[in-house]
């Protein structure tokens, strides 16, 4: 008979822990809510390897769509920003942009939000 008692206690537990489930979801990682990101992009030459000051990071505004500077580079070739991202949409579009012409301009999407230090090698224009 106990035997017959712990199998009913485990078929409970176990039932309400499907309907917590069913109902909330699994649990995510805070990071795919609405909000921001914080990343560190470092930009560099791919010939020469050497950090690249004043490239400029824009990313597409949520609300309209146009891009928005989030951040330059400085002297050591890096930049820390705030990545803009809306739960379950396709990862942002970042473009960076060197405003003297020096370099070609690039774009990219992220896709894992997670990933905190990326650098970028950026060509140089001929």
């Amino acid at each position: 008979m106990k035997w017959l008692h712990n199998l009913l206690k485990g078929v409970s537990v176990t039932g309400a822990l499907f309907v917590f489930q069913a109902c909330y979801g699994s649990p995510q990682h805070p990071l795919y809510e609405t909000g921001e990101a914080p990343m560190r992009f470092s930009l560099v030459s791919d010939q020469t390897g050497k950090p690249l000051e004043g490239i400029d990071i824009l990313t597409k505004s949520c609300k309209n769509g146009d891009f928005i500077q989030i951040g330059t580079t400085g002297a050591d070739g890096t930049c820390d920003v705030n990545i803009p991202f809306i739960r379950n949409e396709e990862g942002p579009l970042i473009h960076f942009s060197d405003g003297k012409g020096v370099y070609v301009s690039q774009d990219t999407t992220l896709t894992d939000l997670r990933e905190r230090d990326i650098v970028i090698k950026m060509e140089q224009c001929l």
